[in-house]
């Protein structure tokens, strides 16, 4: 089992640590509907990406009675 020679001190233990801290995420403004999304996504409230509809949304879908 691994055992350390030297004691790690705060300073050196906590410049380690110091590129782990979390980034806070960068939305940007959808183009058609205007709520915010993770950028190269597709909008989860309008189902757009790069100003086409490439997801449909189910209040635009029609559904059967039989289906649903």
């Amino acid at each position: 089992m691994a055992v350390p020679q030297n004691r790690v001190t705060k300073s050196k233990r906590n410049m380690r640590r110091a590129h782990d801290a979390l980034v806070a995420g960068n939305p940007a403004d959808c183009p058609n509907c205007g709520e915010l999304k993770r950028p190269h996504h597709v909008c989860g409230a309008c189902g757009h990406y790069d100003a086409r509809e490439v997801v449909a949304t189910t209040k635009d879908v029609d559904l059967d009675e039989d289906a649903a």
